[in-house]
C-alpha cells in the first residue's frame, strides 16, 4: 500500500487573511488535519468553508496521538499538520511528529507561510544576516539568568519568546545580565493590537509596571 503524505501547513498567526492558495487548497484536499488546538483551527476552517476531520495533538498528547497519527500516513491517508499559529515545528509538538514521520520513511511537504520569529527580526531594526532562535527560556528565574549570561557576548541577533506572564521578569534579567541593552519587542503581529517597542530593557519593563502586559511577546535583542 501506498503511504500518504504529511503536510506541514503554516496558518496565520493572527490575521486570517494571511494564509497562502496553496495552504487553502491542501487543507481542502487532506484526509484529515492534526491541529495543537481543534477550536482555534475550527475559526480559521469555518472561515475558508474547509470541512475535515480534526485530529487534537498537543503537548500533553502527542506521544499518545503520534502513533495514531503515524498509522494513518502508512495506510496511505494524507494529513495536514497546523499549530495554533504560524509555522508547525517551531516551539510546538509538531516537531515530535515530523521527526517520527521522518523515521518511517513517510513523505513530508512543507506549506510555507507566516512565523512569528521571522516578522519580529524584520520589523526590529536589529541585524537579520545573522540571527538564533532561542524559543522561551527557562520559567526558572535562576535557570533563565544563566542563560541570559551564556548569550550575553553572542553577537548575532538573538530571538526569544516570552508569555504576557512573565515578560516583566525578563524583561528585568536582560537589564541586570545583558547591560540594559536596546532590544526590540514585538505584541500581537498582525492583530489589530500589534506593537513593537524598540527600547533599553529597562525603560520597557517601566512601562509594564504601569500597562498590565497583553499578548504573546517576541524578543529581538
Amino acid at each position: 500500500m501506498k503511504q500518504g503524505t504529511l503536510y506541514i501547513v503554516s496558518t496565520p498567526i493572527g490575521n486570517l487573511e494571511d494564509i497562502t492558495l496553496r495552504a487553502l487548497r491542501i487543507l481542502k484536499e487532506v484526509d484529515s488535519i492534526a491541529a495543537e488546538d481543534t477550536r482555534h483551527t475550527k475559526i480559521l476552517l469555518d472561515r475558508y468553508d474547509i470541512h475535515k476531520p480534526l485530529i487534537s495533538y498537543y503537548s500533553f498528547n502527542k506521544l499518545q496521538k503520534k502513533d495514531k497519527i503515524i498509522a494513518l500516513l502508512e495506510e496511505g491517508k494524507k494529513i495536514a499538520l497546523v499549530s495554533d499559529a504560524g509555522t508547525p515545528g517551531i516551539s510546538d509538538p509538531g516537531a515530535v511528529l515530523i521527526k517520527s514521520a521522518i523515521e518511517k520513511n513517510i513523505t513530508i511537504t512543507a506549506i510555507p507561510g507566516p512565523a512569528a520569529l521571522i516578522m519580529a527580526l524584520v520589523i526590529s531594526g536589529k541585524p537579520t544576516n545573522k540571527f538564533i532562535f532561542e524559543g522561551f527560556l527557562s520559567n526558572k528565574s535562576a535557570k533563565r539568568r544563566k542563560q541570559l549570561e551564556k548569550l550575553k557576548d553572542e553577537k548575532r541577533t538573538i530571538i526569544i519568546y516570552e508569555s504576557c506572564h512573565r515578560i516583566t521578569k525578563l524583561l528585568g534579567d536582560i537589564a541586570d545580565v545583558m547591560d540594559d541593552r536596546e532590544i526590540a519587542l514585538a505584541r500581537e503581529l498582525t492583530k489589530k493590537f500589534e506593537e513593537t517597542k524598540r527600547a533599553k530593557a529597562s525603560v520597557l519593563l517601566r512601562h509594564f509596571s504601569d500597562t498590565k502586559p497583553r499578548g504573546e511577546f517576541i524578543v529581538i535583542i
